[in-house]
């Protein structure tokens, strides 16, 4: 065989590898596009993510985290945040009460991504989720997105 008709063996290893390192990545980034594509898609408030598909994505997510090497601490001011407010609405029942402290999530998501790279999936994903709160069922979904996602990462073993 001349060296014209060799097929290029190098070249299709050179893919393979370049395949088989790209498909991780990809594949840990996909629940991040699919949450965020799904809420972006959503018609109306967050009310209306379907919750089997929430608890769904949820559980491929938290332990997407987990691999980040997420840790609780490194989001406890919005977890915090989090239960204040839901706190605050139980006792009025008023969202007007807290919306504006919804909002102001996101600079705290925002804050806790630049302190920590594994803190960045969980600030794209809230952040498109806050952006659909709008009322009092949209708020009690948002948490039970984030207590969902928190409980399948501890239940890989994040800390």
């Amino acid at each position: 065989m001349t060296q014209a008709n060799k097929p290029n063996t190098r070249t299709q290893q050179g893919q393979r590898e370049l395949t088989t390192n790209t498909a991780k990545p990809n594949q840990s980034e996909n629940i991040v596009t699919t949450i965020i594509n799904t809420i972006n898609g959503l018609s109306g408030g967050l009310q209306t993510y379907p919750i089997r598909e929430l608890v769904q994505h949820a559980e491929k997510f938290g332990p997407h985290l987990k691999r980040e090497r997420l840790e609780t601490n490194q989001v406890r001011k919005f977890l915090d945040a989090i239960n204040r407010l839901k706190a605050v609405l139980a006792d009025t029942g008023d969202f007007s009460k807290i919306e504006t402290e919804v909002v102001l999530l996101k600079p705290k998501l925002a804050y806790a991504a630049a302190r920590q790279k594994a803190a960045k999936p969980l600030g794209d994903v809230m952040s498109v989720a806050i952006d659909k709160v709008r009322s009092k069922e949209d708020f009690q979904r948002l948490v039970q997105f984030i207590e969902s996602i928190i409980a399948y990462h501890k239940a890989e073993g994040g800390k």
